[in-house]
């Protein structure tokens, strides 16, 4: 059976500002469950990879509150709690819609590891921003006490900022690789997977530090051999020059065609679309035959052939 790594963005359970309780983001991972259980009755094999940037912040910002009463959550602590509570929710919501299809198929999720280089770049300048907001006198203390790097966010405040390193290794990529071959609907490396790397004696260890989703998911794809590479995000297709006047929306790109506009700047946009086309990138150059790129409510019609943006070598 063909295989797809489906990307499913943190922000995508967070329906409205209003409606970001647990609550709420169960019933959004139900609606984009439902849409999945109708590619696997299709005959695909899943794996289900997700964003958890919002969740994490709200176990940060809990752990702030009660860090008179309580000890604070690290980092890593906070990715594998998100891992198993999103999952939770992807995993319980699937295995209804599939009894509910008739599809004797088992979901499960693997709290993943996913190993950085400690000597990678982005630990000189961490740059991705977590936690709450603070007044610089609260920043400056945590920064000489507890060696936290700060940054002033937009004149809105200072924040904690972490390095985001590129992934390296799937620790339990053989697990997955075995759950994917007994039929198992897998959701795996959630939040881009907890980030670890090798002490001295090569024994594994957490990290402070963020993995993109998108580069993890285009990782695991490559690794197990998808056939398709598809990136749930918040708009149907992908747009050249977005929010410009020039915007133009693209239904298919060529490889080729994604590095050239990646190269010149400008047309997708960071924090957003670019980086979710370099996981393409990554993924495709290293053997991958196509990605897909649309929104939940159109995966369906995207896989179809009929919306969405497909990239092509």
């Amino acid at each position: 059976m063909p295989k797809v790594v489906i990307a499913i963005g943190g922000n995508s359970l967070i329906p409205s500002p209003d409606h970001k309780s647990v609550q709420d983001q169960y019933a959004a991972a139900a609606e984009t469950d439902d849409h999945i259980a109708s590619l696997i009755e299709q005959g695909w094999d899943v794996a289900i990879s997700h964003g958890n940037g919002p969740q994490v912040g709200f176990i940060l910002r809990r752990s702030e509150m009660s860090s008179s009463e309580l000890h604070e959550i690290p980092l890593d602590y906070c990715g594998a709690d998100t891992q198993g509570a999103i999952g939770y929710m992807l995993q319980q919501n699937l295995i209804n819609d599939l009894r509910q299809r008739g599809i004797n198929k088992s979901v499960a999720t693997v709290v993943t590891q996913v190993e950085v280089d400690a000597n990678d770049p982005a630990f000189k300048s961490p740059s991705k921003p977590i936690g709450s907001f603070m007044e610089e006198a609260e920043a400056k203390r945590r920064e000489a006490e507890e060696g936290w790097d700060i940054k002033e966010d937009a004149g809105r405040g200072w924040r904690r900022v972490v390095a985001s390193p590129a992934p390296m290794r799937i620790v339990e990529l053989d697990v997955i690789k075995q759950l994917l071959d007994a039929g198992v609907a897998t959701i795996a490396v959630g939040g881009g997977g907890i980030p670890v790397v090798s002490n001295a004696s090569g024994d594994l260890e957490g990290i402070a530090a963020v993995i993109d989703k998108d580069l993890a998911s285009a990782l695991l794809a490559s690794q197990i051999d998808a056939d398709l590479l598809l990136i749930s995000t918040a708009v149907e297709q992908v747009a050249l020059n977005f929010g410009k006047e020039n915007e133009e929306w693209v239904g298919r790109f060529t490889l080729a065609e994604v590095k050239k506009y990646l190269a010149e700047g400008g047309h997708f946009a960071e924090g957003s679309m670019a980086p979710k086309m370099r996981a393409v990138v990554q993924y495709m150059e290293a053997g991958g035959k196509e990605a897909l790129i649309t929104n939940p409510q159109n995966l369906e019609r995207a896989m179809a052939g009929e919306t969405g943006t497909r990239i092509v070598q």
